[in-house]
């Protein structure tokens, strides 16, 4: 007996993996901007297990003000890497996408809309993990990159020329699939 696994398959097990990722970097944006008003206003002591057992309290202890830009920047990336999911869920919902003909306006408005997020990703990324340096050489004890949910903006940034690239490959699909549809 042979297992055929088709692309609707495929395409199914992957929506509900993006539910998935979606609904984990949800509680991680709310928890991050939870955290972040409650350690504010509440009890500086939260400091310590700030998002994901990154100990901000040094920061904190620092300058308030720092403490929230360096949240902010969490805040950020979480953010539109959760925006990023919800279009994939979107794109799957609306069925805008048919694999009978796959090159269309809204598969492209999708990809360019991902670079755009992606680019902001990374950008954010980056600001992000700059701006931890540059409190470590002004002797801010800092978690690294990882534990502040800031690392690999340069795979977001790569991500984003790649998608760019795949929105003019889809661009130059449609007008192939527009000039084929009046020539039958």
């Amino acid at each position: 007996m042979e297992l055929k696994i088709t692309t609707t398959q495929i395409l199914k097990i992957l929506q509900v993996i993006s539910w998935v990722i979606f609904i984990g970097l949800c509680i991680e944006a709310g928890g991050i901007l939870f955290s972040g008003i409650y350690s504010f206003v509440i009890n500086p002591v939260n400091t310590y297990s700030f998002g994901k057992a990154a100990d901000l309290s040094s920061l904190y202890d620092y300058d308030h003000g720092q403490f929230i830009v360096i949240a902010i920047f969490m805040f950020i990336v979480a953010t539109l890497k959760a925006i990023l999911f919800y279009l994939i869920i979107k794109l799957f919902a609306e069925k805008k996408v048919s694999l009978s003909q796959p090159f269309n306006t809204a598969l492209q408005r999708f990809l360019l809309l991902a670079s755009c997020l992606a680019l902001g990703i990374g950008l954010f990324s980056n600001s992000g993990c700059n701006y931890a340096e540059w409190l470590v050489k002004q002797g801010v004890a800092m978690p690294d990159a990882q534990a502040l949910q800031l690392a690999g903006a340069d795979v977001w940034l790569f991500m984003a020329v790649i998608l760019f690239v795949v929105v003019q490959l889809v661009k130059r699909g449609i007008e192939i699939q527009k000039e084929n549809d009046l020539t039958i």
